[in-house]
């Protein structure tokens, strides 16, 4: 999931960014218009979508959509590539890189700041997503944490002392996320300050 974002998520900036084509700042509006549409409004649909695709009780509604980008990290991206000189772009042209080579070889290693940000905070929402899982996933062997920690609630009762202690349990790669991506979250949120 995380690596469908990521790619997604820079490729589709990377043609935002760099590419002038007719219709490219209706596109780009369009697309942070999305982040207008509150989720509830595409459950429906989109379970009855996946329901025709016959993905019910698969991981594949949880997998799939991240393919295909999310505007608010799609705008991150945009906006840091847009600081990134077109300069160096152009030099790769004349060592004779393509589109892909430049994407590859020469913006994304100047990206580790956004893609760490995104990594981190696509980790968070997947890894804490309860909804998903509780609408798509039917078999108890396939529930996620959040799903298998809510249903433990349901089954001890008020065994409080249990439930804070798989609480503790879950909560603990989320806080390995966070120590090892903190020197990149807390630098590429002062760059992209200071750049934008």
């Amino acid at each position: 999931m995380i690596c469908g974002q990521l790619i997604s998520c820079t490729l589709i900036a990377y043609g935002f960014a760099r590419f002038r084509f007719r219709g490219r700042e209706f596109l780009f509006l369009l697309m942070l218009a999305t982040m207008l549409i509150p989720e509830q409004v595409t459950m429906i649909p989109t379970f009855l979508m996946f329901s025709k695709l016959e993905w019910i009780d698969t991981y594949l509604p949880l997998i799939v959509p991240t393919f295909f980008g999310n505007a608010f990290y799609i705008f991150l991206m945009r906006q840091y590539m847009l600081s990134i000189p077109v300069e160096l772009d152009e030099a790769a042209k004349i060592d004779g890189a393509n589109a892909f080579q430049i994407l590859w070889k020469v913006l994304v290693p100047l990206l580790r700041p956004p893609m760490t940000i995104i990594f981190v905070l696509t980790f968070t929402s997947v890894y804490n997503d309860f909804m998903g899982p509780l609408i798509y996933l039917n078999s108890p062997e396939k529930f996620t944490l959040a799903v298998g920690l809510a249903n433990f609630v349901s089954s001890k009762g008020s065994d409080w002392h249990l439930l804070m202690a798989a609480s503790t349990v879950v909560l603990l790669p989320l806080l390995a996320i966070y120590y090892f991506a903190q020197k990149h979250l807390i630098g590429g949120i002062a760059n992209m300050g200071l750049k934008g």
